[in-house]
This record gives C-alpha cells, structure tokens and sequence, in this order.
C-alpha cells in the first residue's frame, strides 16, 4: 500500500473477510466478553491489506493446555493473544519465552516457529509504562502498590522494577487476596539484581504515590473497590486495568476525590506496535510507532468522547 500512515478517515469499523486463505489468531481468555484486542486489530488488518482475522475464544483454565497443543495443529492459525486467567499457566505449553517474561512468570502472546516450536512474548508490562508516561504519571524512584498477583500485574511489577534511563526503577509492594500468590510473584521479581519489590500485608493504599488495579475487581457492577479510596495520599495517582463498565467505579471514586485516575485502556494501546512485530506484521507495527491516533480512537469507548478530562 502507498500510505502507511493510520488515520481516522480511513480506519475502516468492519472487520476483514475471512476465507479459506485467511490466517487466523485467537485471543484466549475465561471469561472474553471484556477483551478489545479483535476490535483493535481486525481493523488495522484490514487497514493494511493483510489476510488476517483475530477471534477471542473462551476456554475454560482446565482445558487450556489440551487447547493450545491442539489449535496448534491447524496450520492456518498462526499465533494466540492470551488474557485473564491464562498468562501464567500457559507458560508450561511454550518451547521458549523472553527473558522479560521469565522474569514475570507470564505472556500474552504465543507464536510458532516454522519448526513446530511454541515462544511466548510478554508486553502488557511494557505498555503500561508508556501508557504512564502517555499520562504524565511518574513512577521512577516511586512507591507503587499492584492489587493483585496475577498475570497482568506479575508484568506490570516485572517492568516497573526494571531499571530505565530515565530514571530509577520503582518501588513495588504486590496485594492478593490469595494467600502466599504476592509473596510467589514478589520472591520471582526479586530475581532482578535492582528490584525492590515485596509482598503488601494489605490492599491499604496510604504511603503509595501510585496504585494499580491489576485485579479482576470492576468487571463485575457489583465488585467491592481494590482499595479504600479514602486512604489514597493527595498526590497519588491510580491506574485501573479493567477495561470493562467505563469508567469502572474505583476510577469514579478516585475522581470524586479530585485524584488523576485512568483507565487501562491506554495500556493495549501503547503495546500495540509490540504485538504487530511479535507476529511479523511490520508496516503495521512502523505504523502504531508514528502514531495512535485512530487506533485510540477506536478503542476508547464512546463516553470518552464526554469526558471533560480529555484523556486523548
């Protein structure tokens, strides 16, 4: 194609034809109802003239090793997104995976290898970050506290703990519910020389310049907050995950208290470019590189259109 450039004008809403011919990728996930990547990315397939089509599939967390073998075995689908609950078990099923995944104990992308072999890439931590920076949050030299200990918030913690040009790395404290799960993703981040990272007793956000939802709290109306809001120092930003019910009620709870709070929204959005050259598409990836601003377009939900906070 001429022009590579991604723009309004032309980013197309339907998805592309799908043929025999067609490649196919799914994203995994229990439950999928929440997931934006197949709106994200059908689009940008089509855009850019690719035969290509990404179908979320729900597979429930017992069958997910048989079904990954097995959707393997089509020649046609050619790799997986995976979301919630997946990204940690899922690492038993890969041949290989990045050093930055291994740290985290998690992916959520998976491609094969023209001999047979499964890699998983991890890039939701990765994302974050920029997204971070997309919202001028700081988190460099910063006391930050993830609720939850689960995929997402194992690579969030992996990239918040990294040490970055910009700055120092960030101080990291992980809450769940589930007893010894924080302290299981705590003693594996401690595996990086610089981190500091430890396990939270609790979900209290007092002492803590950012808080992280990286729970599955919020995507459900009637789920209790991560936190106790009340408790958040003045200064403190918070970023939920859930991409689900916007603005979920722990953000409109934060903004009540006049606190910069945003969804997670931005953080598929700045991963994006990382996906496109995971799986080869290249001018795709160039492309999301130079600019975003069809593709957050697309993704926001609606209601963002009267958000007077202008987030994009």
């Amino acid at each position: 194609m001429n022009d590579q450039r991604i723009n309004s004008a032309t980013y197309p809403a339907s998805m592309p034809l799908v043929s025999g011919s067609t490649d196919v990728y799914l994203i995994l996930g229990d439950p999928v109802e929440q997931v934006l990547a197949p709106e994200t990315f059908n689009p940008l397939f089509a855009r850019f003239g690719h035969d290509a089509v990404l179908v979320p599939v729900r597979v429930a967390p017992q069958n997910l090793h048989a079904f990954v073998k097995a959707a393997f075995l089509a020649k046609n689908i050619k790799g997986l997104w995976v979301t919630i609950p997946h990204k940690v078990p899922v690492m038993d099923t890969l041949d290989s995976c990045s050093n930055l995944a291994r740290l985290a104990g998690a992916v959520n992308a998976i491609r094969r290898h023209a001999d047979g072999t499964l890699e998983g890439g991890l890039f939701d931590g990765e994302g974050f970050v920029s997204s971070l920076a997309y919202f001028n949050i700081a988190f460099a030299g910063k006391k930050v506290l993830i609720v939850g200990a689960g995929g997402a918030a194992a690579a969030i913690g992996a990239s918040l703990v990294q040490p970055r040009a910009t700055g120092h790395a960030a101080e990291v404290a992980l809450f769940d519910p589930t007893p010894g799960k924080a302290l299981e993703v705590a003693q594996r981040l401690s595996g990086s020389a610089t981190a500091r990272v430890h396990a939270a007793p609790s979900n209290d956000p007092s002492g803590f310049d950012l808080v992280v939802n990286a729970s599955p709290l919020g995507l459900n109306a009637t789920d209790p907050l991560p936190c106790d809001v009340s408790r958040l120092e003045p200064h403190a930003a918070v970023v939920d995950i859930v991409m689900k019910n916007y603005p979920t009620p722990v953000v409109r709870a934060v903004r009540a208290r006049g606190l910069h709070a945003e969804p997670g929204f931005e953080m598929l959005i700045q991963q994006a470019h990382l996906y496109m050259d995971f799986f080869g598409f290249t001018d795709m990836a160039a492309a999301l590189r130079q600019d975003t601003t069809a593709i957050r377009r697309q993704i926001y939900p609606a209601q963002l259109a009267d958000d007077t906070r202008q987030a994009f």
